[in-house]
């Protein structure tokens, strides 16, 4: 289990929009004489920490989704199977046991499987985008001031 130590807190999420520690500028206004006065509005960087951010949360949830699907897909299969056609589940397989008894039997495999997937993805995606984030945020024992 991870905890953020950061003392920050995000800022309150909007619909297709990312938390930015940048105030929301103000809409455009109009001058008296009807011409636009638009106000500069600074471009958004879609580089640097923040890129690399949604990065990793993109890379977390990805590896979440596929670890869970492919677990809980194949608990759904053999659910599905049991319910719709118990004459399948029953017929004899491998060694005389009955095929349903097989595939509950395999069902720690694919869960070990998944697992390791987890893992696998994990060192090789989501540690380095971390480490990434981790060396471009400064510490607060960086930032202390002289004696």
């Amino acid at each position: 289990m991870s905890a953020d130590s950061s003392e920050l807190h995000p800022l309150r999420h909007r619909p297709a929009r990312h938390a930015s520690p940048v105030p929301p500028s103000p809409p455009p206004t109009r001058q008296s004489n009807g011409n636009s006065n638009w106000r500069s509005v600074r471009a958004r960087s879609w580089t640097g920490p923040h890129r690399d951010l949604r990065l990793l949360r993109r890379a977390c949830r990805r590896q979440r989704r596929v670890a869970a699907f492919a677990a809980l897909g194949y608990f759904a299969v053999f659910l599905t199977l049991t319910v719709a056609l118990p004459s399948v589940m029953t017929a004899p397989a491998l060694g005389g046991l009955p095929a349903g008894l097989c595939l509950a039997l395999v069902q720690l495999p694919v869960t070990w499987l998944a697992v390791l997937f987890y893992e696998y993805t994990a060192r090789r995606h989501v540690d380095p985008l971390a480490r990434r984030v981790r060396h471009q945020t400064p510490h607060p024992r960086d930032e202390q001031v002289g004696p």
